[in-house]
Order: C-alpha cells, then sequence, then structure tokens
C-alpha cells in the first residue's frame, strides 16, 4: 500500500465482545481508524472477514533466549514471528536486551517493557536477572520502573537448593516496601511464581499482578479477587512441567513431585480463578525455552481449562488492551488489527490463521 492509499476492511469488524459492538465496515486513513467513509480517495483495498484488534501477548520476552540476551537480529526474528501470528501488542515480562530500537520500526509489534528481572541471589535462570539480596530490592525496582514501560517484574520463587523445593524468594517486608516504591513511580509489579508460598504475601504488599499462578489455592483465591490481582497462566509453558519434573527426579524429588501436582491441577487452577472474578489474561513465556509465536495455542488452552471462548478471546484482544492502558479498534487508534477467514468467537482455533495482519495501518502479513 502507498502512503496515501486508503485500507477498507469489511464484514464483521469486531470492535468489543458483545454483539451491539460489531460493524459492518472501517477504513484505515494514514494509519489510523475510522469509521466514517473517506470522501474522493482513489487508492483502496478491501479486505474482508472478521477483524479483531491486534492480539496480546501478556508475557512474551522479545531479546531473551534459553541462554540469556541474544542479539538484535535474533529479537527482530523473536519480533517477526510473533507478528505473523497475529501478535500486535506484548508485554515484555523481563529481558536483559535492550530493545529501544524496536519502537523505532513501524512493522515490528509494540512493546510494552517491564525492566530486567529481579531475582534473588542464584535463585533464577543465569543470564537472565539482576541478581540482588533484599536489601536492595526498593533500588533495583526503583531503577528498572524508571528504565521499563509502567510495569516491573520480581522472580516470587523459585527452586531453593538447601531446601529442594519451590520457596518464597523475598521477606515480606522488603517486597511491600519495593512495591510501594514501584507504584509511586507510576509502575505496576507483577511476579513469577510457581508455587503456594510467595503469594499471600505478595498479593498482601500490594502487587499487581502474578506470572503462572499454579500455586493458587482456595483459600488464596478470595484474597486475588478481593484486591483485583491478576494472573497470566501461561498455560502453553506449564505444559512443560512434567519434562523439567524429569530432568530433576534424582537431585530434587520433592521439588519435581511439587512441579508435577501443579501441572496436574493447572486447569483447575485456571478456571477457579477465573469463576472468582479474577482478571485472567493471555500470554505465552516465548523467548525463554519457549518459542514465539504461540499466542493462539495458549487462547485455546485457556478454553481447554473450562473458560468460555468468548472471555478467552477477550484475554488476548479487548480485555488485555484495556488492562495494559492501549486502544483496540478505536475511532482514530492506530490501525493495528487482523483479519480472519471465520467468526474466531464461534472457534478460537481461527486465530492460528490469520488471512491479513494490518500494523500502523499497513498489511505486513
Amino acid at each position: 500500500m502507498s502512503d496515501g492509499a486508503v485500507l477498507h476492511v469489511k464484514g464483521r469488524v469486531l470492535v468489543g465482545p458483545d454483539e451491539d459492538q460489531v460493524r459492518d465496515e472501517l477504513w484505515v486513513v494514514g494509519g489510523r481508524i475510522t469509521y466514517e467513509c473517506p470522501i474522493g480517495a482513489r487508492d483502496v483495498r478491501t479486505v474482508a472477514g472478521w477483524a479483531l484488534p491486534g492480539l496480546v501477548d501478556a508475557h512474551c520476552h522479545v531479546g531473551l533466549d534459553a541462554h540469556g540476551p541474544v542479539a538484535d537480529d535474533v529479537s527482530e526474528k523473536q519480533a517477526l514471528t510473533d507478528r505473523e501470528a497475529g501478535t500486535l501488542l506484548i508485554r515484555d515480562a523481563g529481558s536483559p536486551s535492550d530493545t529501544r530500537w524496536i519502537d523505532e520500526r513501524d512493522d515490528l509489534p509494540k512493546i510494552i517493557r517491564a525492566g530486567r528481572h529481579i531475582a534473588r541471589t542464584r535463585r533464577y535462570i543465569r543470564n537472565y536477572a539482576h541478581e540482588i539480596e533484599p536489601e536492595d530490592l526498593v533500588a533495583y525496582v526503583a531503577q528498572e520502573a524508571r528504565r521499563g514501560d509502567g510495569w516491573v517484574k520480581l522472580v516470587g520463587d523459585w527452586i531453593d537448593r538447601d531446601l529442594g523445593d519451590l520457596s518464597a524468594c523475598w521477606p515480606r517486608e522488603a517486597a511491600e516496601a519495593a512495591i510501594t516504591e514501584a507504584h509511586r513511580l507510576g509502575a505496576r509489579v507483577t511476579a513469577h511464581c510457581f508455587g503456594e508460598d510467595s503469594l499471600r504475601d505478595l498479593v498482601e504488599a500490594g502487587i499487581d499482578c502474578v506470572e503462572h499462578a499454579t500455586g493458587l489455592t482456595e483459600d488464596l483465591i478470595p484474597l486475588f479477587a478481593e484486591r483485583g490481582v491478576a494472573i497470566v497462566p501461561t498455560l502453553v509453558n506449564i505444559a512443560t512441567f512434567p519434562a523439567l519434573a524429569a530432568g530433576g527426579e534424582s537431585k530434587y524429588p520433592r521439588w519435581s513431585a511439587h512441579m508435577r501436582s501443579l501441572h496436574e491441577r493447572r486447569y483447575d487452577t485456571v478456571r477457579a480463578a477465573h469463576d472468582a472474578g479474577i482478571p485472567v489474561y493471555v500470554g505465552t513465556d516465548a523467548g525463554g525455552a519457549l518459542p514465539h509465536g504461540l499466542v493462539a495455542g495458549e487462547v485455546e488452552e485457556l478454553v481447554t481449562a473450562g473458560i468460555p471462548p468468548l472471555q478467552a478471546l477477550s484475554a488476548a484482544t479487548w480485555a488485555a488492551r484495556s488492562w495494559l492502558g492501549r486502544p483496540g479498534l478505536d475511532e482514530g487508534a492506530p490501525a493495528d488489527l487482523v483479519v480472519y477467514e471465520t467468526d474466531p468467537r464461534a472457534d478460537v482455533r481461527v486465530l492460528a490463521g490469520p488471512r491479513r495482519v494490518v500494523l500502523n495501518g499497513r498489511i505486513v502479513a
């Protein structure tokens, strides 16, 4: 498309989840959405189908692989893979790489960064995080709040080698002081948490979100719901727990058994959280051990867990964008959208095969 071209999207434009939020068409003029037919436009390209806001991966790592930071060309390939899958907005939940250069590229997904992970010394994956002790937590949280885009990422729990199992990384007082400082600086805080032990202290300390949240239990769910703490379950990542458990069986049998238990109840955990009113959003945890471009699979996993398809779809589109403070298919918004052959509300598996991907008003896939 030329710079002066107009894109006409017609069929069913899903502005929101409700039937009264469905429009018949929209136009893209100057890279932005309008519902007013442009007068006198000559260079018009039409795309027909079912249009959604660009998909959201709310737990993704651009600039990271299984060994740590990666070169810019690898980061670019990661972002392009997400784009091809229809993911046009990423909350980067921790990366040691500087990916600010991506902001200058109008052909790559938009990224909301959480800075670099903050972990306890020798309590996380090597080369991923700032590894510090509790007395330094407030200072590092402040540093990453200033570097990020309104988020900070803590490692809330990890295997304690002396204990041989998952355990909380931060004393309650340190976590509370750090979260208070992040909020003072205008940032929200999220935390990696597989197990149960860290959750109550983090929620009562004021945390905004928990990643994975496999350790949610019946007594903790009401607390999350009362405080409005969101979860991003990353079920496509939790699927790797049995293999991880098998690998650690001989050295850490207690941890291995715990990981298997968390995996076995994963669907029940997510369904119970959703039923209690806890906000649930789509995230894949791509960029560590997992490849990019898995957002459609994660939506399908939420449906398998028992979340109604329309709400699982919203967790990757309308609700997720609202939560992250970014527009959807609003008048005047950047034209970031995905068009499908059939109605994704009827079958979320449609998400795996976009017909067209439009980013900043340009057809890019």
